[in-house]
C-alpha cells in the first residue's frame, strides 16, 4: 500500500512540474495533463492541484470546457477570473475562458 502512495506522489511531482510549465496567458485542462503524465484520470489531477505547492500557477488549469474551478479551489471563481485577466486570458459571454484561443499547446508554445 505504501509503493502506491508513493507512485501517486510522483505522478503529482510531474502534474507539478506541468503546471509549473504552462506559459502565462494559456491554459491547460485537467485531462489534457492527464494524457501527458499517462496512469492519471483528470480527476487525480484535480486532487494534486488540491495539494499544489505555494506558487505554482494553478489558476491557470480548468476543465475542458473552460469553465472556472469551483469556490473552494482559490476562495472564489472571481479571483482565478481575475488573476487569468491579468495574464490577457479572455471570455465568452457566458463566462467560459476561450479555450480555441488559450488552450495550451506543446507543439506552438
Amino acid at each position: 500500500m505504501a509503493e502506491k502512495k508513493k507512485d501517486f506522489q510522483d505522478k503529482y511531482q510531474e502534474v507539478y512540474v506541468i503546471v509549473s510549465n504552462i506559459p502565462s496567458g494559456k491554459v491547460a485542462t485537467y485531462g489534457q495533463i492527464a494524457m501527458m503524465i499517462g496512469g492519471l484520470t483528470a480527476r487525480q489531477v484535480g486532487y494534486a492541484m488540491r495539494t499544489a505547492p505555494a506558487g505554482l500557477p494553478a489558476h491557470r488549469v480548468v476543465n475542458s470546457l473552460g469553465k472556472l474551478s469551483p469556490e473552494y479551489v482559490f476562495g472564489s471563481q472571481e479571483l482565478q477570473k481575475m488573476a487569468l485577466e491579468k495574464e490577457g486570458i479572455t471570455f465568452t459571454a457566458a463566462g467560459n475562458i476561450q479555450m480555441k484561443k488559450h488552450l495550451w499547446k506543446l507543439s506552438s508554445d
